[in-house]
């Protein structure tokens, strides 16, 4: 397929899940989450998700860009900076005592620091960001390689999801954002934890110390300020039992592009 032919697919992908998100969230006032509701919502969502694997493939390569091409504003997607109390203390320190930890379904459950994670295999990739808001930016990412990390702590063989705990409440009660992505995504080798943009230290509005970054799918799948990442097999007994923040309020688990 062509350049311009994929260009064209993550165009149309992103404007479709955009416009239904905001479908979503407009209607909230109208429809209420009833079974049926639900069951139209999941349905939709798998025909959707079996619809982008047939026209893509899930070890293919995002469009990358170059320097030239960077946004000269890149905007923070979802919440700008956490107030939990323990983050802003590491935020205050420029993160020196920060630890990645990495649990459940691992031989080696292990805590990296920031230094320890720049030390992994890193990679580099200039790409560009679609949000289901409607906006685009285009960025230079630095960071270390998902399948370098995970590599250090031997997954087990029942781990099927890496799920991505984050420091950031999203709701007025409290609710800590999280998300996740199957073990495919995760060894996909531009699957990288961020620590660096346009050649700069990750600022906090942007996810400092650490984002992820899933460059085929959309912004809400990139969680922001992760803490902790944890190995599954479901996503049973894991808040809303969906994957994520916003899937468990009805968005796509595979948010392709």
């Amino acid at each position: 397929m062509t350049a311009d032919n994929n260009e064209g697919r993550r165009r149309f992908l992103a404007g479709t899940v955009g416009a239904a998100g905001g479908l979503l969230l407009s209607g909230c006032d109208y429809l209420s989450w009833s079974g049926a509701f639900v069951r139209l919502v999941e349905g939709a969502q798998k025909l959707s998700g079996a619809a982008q694997h047939l026209v893509t493939s899930r070890t293919s390569l995002a469009q990358e860009f170059t320097e030239a091409d960077l946004s000269p504003f890149f905007r923070s997607n979802g919440t700008s900076n956490p107030q939990d109390p323990a983050y802003q203390a590491m935020a205050q320190n420029g993160f020196a005592e920060y630890r990645l930890e990495v649990t459940g379904r691992v031989k080696r459950r292990t805590a990296f620091s920031l230094a320890g994670l720049r030390d992994l295999p890193s990679g580099t990739q200039i790409t560009r960001h679609d949000c289901v808001e409607g906006w685009s930016a285009i960025g230079k990412w630095k960071g270390v390689k998902l399948a370098a990390l995970l590599k250090r702590v031997h997954p087990l063989p029942d781990a099927r999801y890496v799920v991505f705990h984050c420091a950031d409440s999203i709701d007025d009660a409290g609710t800590r954002y999280y998300e996740s992505i199957d073990m495919e995504d995760a060894y996909h080798p531009r699957t990288i934890l961020a620590y660096g943009i346009n050649n700069q230290p990750l600022p906090i509005k942007n996810g400092a110390p650490i984002r992820v970054r899933i460059e085929r799918q959309l912004g809400y799948k990139m969680a922001k300020y992760v803490m902790r990442i944890e190995l599954v097999e479901s996503f049973a007994g894991i808040s809303g039992g969906r994957g994520g923040y916003w899937e468990d309020e009805g968005y796509e688990w595979y948010a392709g592009i």
